[in-house]
């Protein structure tokens, strides 16, 4: 069975994979002084850029929303993967082989190695598809497109595709790349017959299936041919890259945009998904032959950046946005209604605001681009209603309201969909709304909720957190050292210095200060870190190491980066601290002047320890009789700590 993937390989990503190019494939940076860069951070909306790297630690930080991180958790971040699954996307990118333990955590079903190899047997297939629609047995598929609006342009940022009718005819481009018949069941690429594998699409138009960074998993395809006996739409099958619950289409597409207009519009098709985005609604994403459930739940919620806090928005009828949006497009007719009202039930899973889109003639997304144009699709985006007030509309249509009987049972009917929002402010706010709706006494309205609820057996008030939402909490703030204090200040422009430039602290003599040296409670676990990692001297030892080794004029540089990773895994709960201080802005963009201020500022911390050494021992002295035996030996200290803060003041 596969395990972690081995720490030296990790190592080896972290150092070919140069942060500021993976950084830069997202953000635009710009030379910030000695040996940084700076841009405007893509996890929250800023207008001066606050976010950092530092190419020679290999660290990022933005001082605005206090993240940070090594390139592995940047590709985390950007692309909402795990750590093993960000490590093999890097692997891959900068072609390190990894290598697993045995004993320990593994992707389920995936052999060591296996997730490239597939992946790229996709990456094939999906350039095979594109391929095959420009030939003479595609016209059908083209046409398909062309009767749908999507044109050669169109479609090529989807990277729509034909598959041809042949039973073998993937399969044996395939072999001809060198992909054995295992791999290529395995894939979902062909399925297992009595006579070998066979391709599992023929004859369909075929959309890849991409995961947020960009890798083909999966395939849905199309039924073009009435001889067709399959299914309308024929997807991937369960595989170790395909988890139809999981994956999202269009969200490779979508996700820069859905981040930055905290909005996610969800849609029921493959081609609604093309329609809503060359209409101008980039951020659109359609579920793959499945409902839309608590995994993308998750998914949208993290794209939306909403992982953290939970703070739940508060909805107005005015429709107000607070927070980020989730609008779920469906169908006029009466299976669209009842896929709105299910998406009620999972609204309680968003700390956002979730709408309703609904076309009242019944067209979807594609067909209303087709007949009214782009504009129409833009405004029935723009026309959404909150899920909420779309729920309890939903039953009051089932009753007359003109009459007393029915206002009764609209009140019996509405009064337990109330009664299921979680938000307290929310539930209230649509009680009053449903008295208006009514015409009855609020009173009395909120009085029917309350007993909903309580036949119902759901709590009435509650507050959405990770908790609520089965995440854990998020680990308690580490306080932040007062900005205006200088003795703050000093204190953190030396782990500055040292973190940045070890080989000036190693000369200064770091390594030789006290455990309490620093007074900051935070500044004294980094510099405990540091010396859990073995202090400065640790980036000497490294610098030498890999001098042997023949890394050459670059052995200082591996070294840095080496040498604040360790700081950084010894740190604990302050490893994002270390973060921050490994990636801030040096005070001097000269580079002959980062020598002198480096040892300056060192210095000064020591002259700060020295004085306040010195204060504590006249205070002792002071409360000591001169014949008491001790006076003598606190004296003979006193005079040897003058002399050295003397000397250091002559350097």
């Amino acid at each position: 069975m596969a395990g972690r993937i081995r720490s030296d390989d990790i190592a080896a990503v972290r150092e070919r994979a140069r942060i500021e190019e993976i950084v830069g494939a997202h953000v635009t940076l710009k030379a910030a002084g000695v040996g940084s860069m700076k841009g405007l951070c893509p996890f929250h909306d800023e207008r001066t850029p606050s976010f950092h790297v530092r190419p020679q630690v290999g660290l990022w930080h933005c001082f605005g929303c206090g993240e940070g991180g090594d390139v592995i958790s940047f590709v985390q971040k950007i692309d909402h993967l795990s750590f093993t699954e960000a490590v093999e996307h890097l692997a891959g990118r900068v072609g390190v082989q990894l290598r697993y333990e045995d004993g320990g955590s593994a992707r389920p079903g995936m052999e060591p190695g296996r997730r490239q190899r597939l992946l790229e047997a996709h990456r094939v297939a999906a350039e095979f598809y594109v391929e095959q629609l420009e030939s003479p047995e595609a016209s059908v598929a083209r046409e398909f497109l062309a009767e749908r609006g999507f044109d050669r342009a169109a479609t090529e940022p989807f990277g729509v595709g034909y598959a041809p009718k042949g039973w073998e005819s993937l399969s044996r481009h395939l072999r001809g790349r060198g992909f054995t018949e295992a791999e290529l069941v395995t894939s979902g690429l062909a399925s297992k017959g009595n006579r070998g594998a066979y391709d599992r699409f023929r004859g369909r138009l075929v959309w890849p299936i991409r995961d947020t960074t960009g890798d083909v998993v999966g395939f849905g395809a199309r039924r073009l041919y009435e001889e067709d006996q399959g299914p309308k739409y024929l997807n991937t099958p369960e595989t170790p890259l395909y988890r139809k619950a999981q994956v999202l289409y269009g969200i490779d597409l979508a996700k820069r945009e859905i981040a930055r207009r905290k909005q996610v519009v969800v849609v029921e098709g493959y081609t609604d998904v093309m329609a809503m985005h060359l209409a101008g609604v980039p951020t659109a994403i359609a579920t793959c032959g499945t409902a839309f459930g608590a995994e993308h739940v998750r998914v949208v919620r993290r794209l939306l950046g909403d992982g953290v806090g939970g703070a739940s928005g508060v909805m107005l009828s005015s429709g107000a946005a607070v927070g980020g949006e989730v609008i779920f497009t469906f169908d006029g007719d009466e299976a669209g209604q009842k896929a709105a009202l299910r998406a009620f039930n999972e609204d309680q899973r968003f700390a956002s605001q979730t709408f309703v889109a609904v076309e009242p003639s019944g067209m979807d997304p594609c067909d209303l681009r087709q007949q009214r144009g782009d504009a129409a699709v833009r405004e029935l985006v723009a026309a959404r209603e909150p899920l909420f007030e779309f729920a309890i509309r939903s039953v009051l249509r089932q009753v007359d309201l003109g009459t007393a009987e029915g206002r009764v049972a609209g009140l019996r009917t509405a009064a337990p969909v109330v009664a299921r929002i979680r938000d307290h402010a929310l539930r209230g706010e649509y009680a009053r709304e449903l008295a208006g709706w009514l015409g009855m006494d609020e009173v009395s309205v909120r009085q029917a909720v309350q007993r909903a609820g309580r036949e119902d057996g759901r709590p009435q008030e509650r507050r959405t957190g990770p908790e609520d939402r089965g995440e854990p909490a998020p680990p308690p703030q580490q306080q932040r050292p007062r900005s205006d204090d200088p003795v703050v200040r000093l204190e953190r422009e030396v782990l500055v210095a040292v973190l940045q430039l070890p080989q000036h602290a190693l000369a200064a003599g770091f390594d030789d200060l006290g455990a309490d040296t620093f007074a900051v409670p935070a500044h004294r676990a980094v510099h405990d870190a540091i010396r859990a990692a073995g202090g400065v001297a640790a980036y000497g030892a490294l610098v030498e190491e890999l001098t042997a080794r023949g890394a050459g004029t670059s052995a200082p540089a591996q070294a840095v980066a080496q040498w604040a990773e360790s700081v950084r895994e010894s740190a604990g709960p302050v490893a994002g601290m270390v973060t921050e201080l490994a990636v801030a802005p040096l005070p001097e963009d000269r580079p002959e002047a980062i020598g002198p201020w480096a040892r300056g500022v060192l210095l000064a911390l020591v002259r700060l320890g020295l004085n306040r050494q010195i204060g504590e021992m006249k205070a002792r002295l002071q409360r000591t009789e001169p014949d008491d035996p001790s006076y003598q030996t606190t004296f003979a200290e006193l005079i040897a700590l003058e002399q050295r803060r003397r000397a250091l003041q002559g350097e």
